[in-house]
């Protein structure tokens, strides 16, 4: 039940996978159902196989309209929503029931003497086999081609002497869209701000903002391992910045040396993480 409430990839969603979706679904749909025939489909009507083929490509077109528009409102819809799991299946399901009544009205009008509830049975089945097998293949696809994306980016940064210096940090919106390369040496903090992130960094001797729509949750996922630490609900902290931890009374606090960042509070849930990456440091 957990995967079901998570998020699922806003790559998923980007606009050019969304338009090769549509794409790819319309040609494996086109291929499928002329050169394998499922389901004995040419003897449901007494047709030549031209027209066999004409009928079926334009059906498949009529009802790819109903991904091509199902699609168009996700595009939209995820600007300032999050998709969940389940509702992406619900989602699918929506697109494989509509389609398949679709079907079925075309079929019963062609012919009456049709019973409608085992052409709707018919048409279900049909349709979920033309569009789970591409959806399927695309949504690899596209995971695939964005872990790629993700190591060719990770990768460190090799000089001329071929030294790692691996100090580069990079910035994706909630789509993997990257906005925001930076120096880790610049970096100083990361701030939760709804359902955007600020990102402050060091820019010609001045800390400046950069607004990113994505959240703090996701920042702490993609840099797990490294010196950026969560140290509170609201902060990451890059920890090679911390001149000073101190605790008052009100808690333990960061000082990252510069007056024109304010101390950064460590709350209780974070603080044994905290502790553990200074013990960790002097060894």
């Amino acid at each position: 039940m957990a995967f079901l409430e998570g998020k699922i990839p806003p790559v998923l969603y980007r606009k050019n996978n969304l338009i090769f979706l549509v794409v790819f679904t319309a040609i494996f749909a086109l291929l499928f159902i002329n050169l394998y025939e499922p389901f004995n489909s040419p003897n449901w009507y007494n047709i030549s196989q031209a027209q066999y083929f004409l009928y079926s490509s334009l059906l498949i077109l009529t009802g790819m309209l109903v991904v091509v528009i199902s699609r168009i409102i996700m595009y939209f819809y995820t600007k300032k929503h999050t998709i969940y799991y389940w509702y992406f299946a619900l989602w699918i399901l929506s697109e494989i029931v509509s389609m398949s009544v679709l079907y079925t009205i075309i079929s019963y009008y062609l012919d009456k003497g049709m019973d409608f509830v085992d052409v709707f049975k018919n048409s279900v089945i049909n349709t979920s086999l033309i569009l789970l097998l591409p959806y399927t293949i695309h949504t690899l696809i596209v995971l695939w081609k964005e872990k790629a994306d993700q190591l060719k980016n990770m990768e460190q940064v090799i000089d001329a002497k071929g030294e790692k210096r691996g100090d580069i940090l990079t910035f994706e919106d909630e789509k993997g869209e990257m906005k925001l390369s930076i120096k880790k040496e610049s970096l100083y903090y990361i701030e939760s701000s709804d359902n955007y992130v600020s990102i402050w960094y060091l820019d010609k001797q001045k800390v400046v903002k950069y607004l990113l729509r994505n959240t703090l949750k996701n920042m702490e996922q993609k840099f797990a391992g490294t010196n950026l630490i969560r140290c509170h609900r609201t902060y990451i902290v890059n920890f090679d910045q911390v001149k000073v931890a101190k605790k008052t009374k009100n808690g333990v606090y960061l000082d990252l040396g510069l007056e024109q960042i304010p101390e950064i509070p460590v709350s209780k849930s974070y603080g044994e993480r905290v502790t553990r990456w200074f013990l960790s440091s002097l060894n």
